[in-house]
């Protein structure tokens, strides 16, 4: 007989309680998480439809897909690989000359147990680089409209020269940190255009909230634990590499080297093994996106486990709308039997708030 133990939450509303089974994370089905080819993004209108209809499907269940094909070449993402492994294998002085203490807007880098994004687990077994959007770094923003962005206060664009001048010694590192961060971006945003497909949406319908948007892009390192071997009895307690929770934005974009470690709450709420495939990306829903669905579209629970002596590293892509825009739930998810769920609320005030919430979480404890 299954046994479940129950897993909390913090959100804005107080802690939400999920189910989980204790049983060992299984080898998800092909329903559960697909893989999706990405080839027709670029093609006709019918095309992108077909493929939003795949796209719903997964969006609907388990919230995560892997997509192949995705337009980011190998070559760019090895590229970024290199010079994050570059950056963490420094010293812990060096890495601090780009700490997120001197930004305004806690992008740079954040030491080992430093955060803690669950208060009911251990505090998380890694450290991050972090580049915020910046219209200065977005080929898509017209010069005259740049420095009128910067000089808006309400915006938590992020810092510039700091990072790059705390980093100038590390070859190549500004160079590809911000050519992976572009074309990550682009693909967000064709991405975005699927989701209104698949929302039975214009393809354009969030066009003008994606100019200037919330978005995030992340280096992380899980360091190993010496002596453990990832074979090892599943027994062994080691601290969460980064604990349960549910992203904050719209989108988040994924790659993972081969470690494994990525784990997946299924909807008959069992850990599931999102394993690594090469070639692939992982893209799962955030909050916001849900939120806009009316619940249509999950926003899932997920963790991360370094089991293994040696490092495991990953590269996020978190995308949200912009900070100002205020949106509601969309009308193609609303009618009388399903009335909106939420009220309006803008991008960046919903980004605050739960940054907020996980800061103050990790300076309770």
């Amino acid at each position: 007989m299954a046994e479940y133990t129950q897993l909390e939450l913090r959100t804005l509303n107080g802690p939400e309680y999920r189910r989980v089974s204790t049983a060992p994370p299984r080898i998800p089905t092909e329903d559960e998480i697909p893989i999706i080819d990405l080839t027709p993004i670029d093609g006709d209108l019918a095309a992108r439809k077909e493929l939003a209809v795949k796209i719903r499907a997964a969006a609907e269940g388990t919230g995560f897909f892997y997509v192949r094909n995705h337009g980011i070449s190998e070559e760019l993402i090895q590229r970024a690989l290199g010079v994050a492994q570059s950056f963490f294998g420094q010293t812990a002085e060096d890495k601090e000359k780009v700490s997120h203490v001197k930004a305004k807007h806690n992008d740079g880098y954040h030491g080992v147990g430093t955060t803690q994004i669950n208060d009911k687990e251990s505090r998380d077994q890694k450290e991050t680089f972090s580049v915020r959007y910046n219209p200065l770094n977005d080929p898509t923003v017209p010069d005259a409209d740049k420095e009128k962005l910067l000089a808006d206060e309400s915006s938590s664009y992020g810092a510039q020269e700091y990072l790059w001048e705390g980093t100038r010694h590390l070859p190549g590192f500004r160079e590809t940190t911000l050519e992976f961060y572009k074309s990550r971006l682009t693909l967000a945003r064709k991405m975005i255009r699927l989701f209104a497909l698949s929302l039975e949406l214009p393809e354009d319908y969030f066009d003008s909230v994606i100019t200037h948007p919330g978005a995030d892009g992340l280096y992380v390192h899980y360091p190993g634990t010496p002596g453990l071997d990832k074979n090892a009895d599943a027994g062994i307690e080691i601290d969460v590499g980064i604990g349960s929770h549910t992203d904050i934005q719209c989108v988040t974009l994924l790659w993972q080297d081969n470690s494994g470690g990525l784990q997946v709450l299924s909807a008959s709420d069992e850990w599931l093994d999102a394993r690594p495939i090469e070639g692939t990306l992982v893209v799962n829903i955030g909050d916001f996106l849900q939120r806009l669905s009316n619940n249509r579209f999950k926003s899932t629970v997920h963790r991360v486990y370094n089991r293994q002596s040696t490092s495991r590293y990953s590269m996020p892509f978190f995308l949200g709308f912009n900070p100002e825009s205020v949106l509601k739930v969309v009308p193609t998810c609303v009618d009388e039997t399903h009335p909106p769920l939420y009220e309006p609320i803008s991008c960046g005030q919903w980004h605050r708030a739960r940054l907020a919430l996980a800061q103050k979480t990790t300076a309770a404890v």
